[in-house]
């Protein structure tokens, strides 16, 4: 029975032990791996909607309401870019601007120097704005691009991104803000799994996680912006 104990048991006692030891060690380790890929995708998804609402700020002086207003947006929405007819470097055409709007006082604007240009007058500098479309604009430069992506918690299965907007009044003068959240791991209801970015994983650490967060008065999981006070549409990342 010694024998059994010295040979046997013992050393599958020391195996298992082992096991957990590095197993406890390794998880950690593999959990925070997976959570940094899964924040890299994560953030470029926020930091597209950030783009998408100043886009949209820019034109209509407040934040898309909701994310149905904000694809429609971009996938129907124009925007104005400034072109300029002739340079500032042509001393001639600035001459003869100037002359054509002491000329004409305030009916010289940009409008009406444009109708002129039209009607033949190519010696003139004009600033005029020109639709375009935003889709045309925005992401060009990436073409697996899907708008439709921007709803969705990535690895989530189909939890959509937290959006909110507002208007406060900061210094009497009202401001538009607008946050998008992304959470690390929601239960919907007892007894079912965690819900958001982190679905899947390990859940007594994203338990661990979520309460270190709170803890420290920190949002547990991703967000951009904030629809308490001013922030530059800061993402808690940055």
């Amino acid at each position: 029975m010694k024998k059994l104990l010295t040979y046997c048991i013992l050393p599958l006692c020391i195996i298992v032990f082992a096991f957990l030891l590095i197993n406890s060690i390794t998880k950690p380790v593999k959990f925070n791996k997976e959570k940094d890929a899964r924040e890299k995708v994560a953030i470029e998804r926020l930091k597209d909607i950030r783009t998408l609402q100043t886009t949209y700020k820019s034109a209509f002086n407040t934040y898309a309401p909701c994310m149905d207003t904000l694809i429609d947006f971009y996938n129907n929405g124009n925007i104005n870019i400034v072109k300029q007819i002739g340079s500032t470097d042509d001393s001639l055409a600035v001459a003869h601007t100037n002359v054509i709007k002491r000329k004409y006082g305030r009916k010289a604007t940009e409008e009406f120097l444009y109708d002129l240009y039209l009607k033949g007058d190519n010696n003139l500098i004009i600033k005029i704005p020109v639709p375009i479309a935003v889709k045309d604009t925005l992401f060009r430069d990436r073409p697996n691009f899907n708008v439709e992506d921007l709803r969705y918690i990535p690895f989530s299965e189909g939890d959509t991104i937290i959006m909110a907007t507002t208007v406060k009044t900061v210094s009497g003068v009202p401001v538009p803000l607008f946050e998008a959240k992304i959470p690390y791991g929601e239960r919907p209801a007892p007894g079912e799994p965690f819900r958001g970015l982190l679905f899947g994983m390990n859940e007594q650490l994203i338990v661990n996680l979520n309460a270190e967060r709170e803890d420290t008065n920190r949002y547990p999981g991703l967000m951009v912006g904030s629809i308490d006070s001013p922030n530059n549409n800061a993402g808690n990342w940055e």
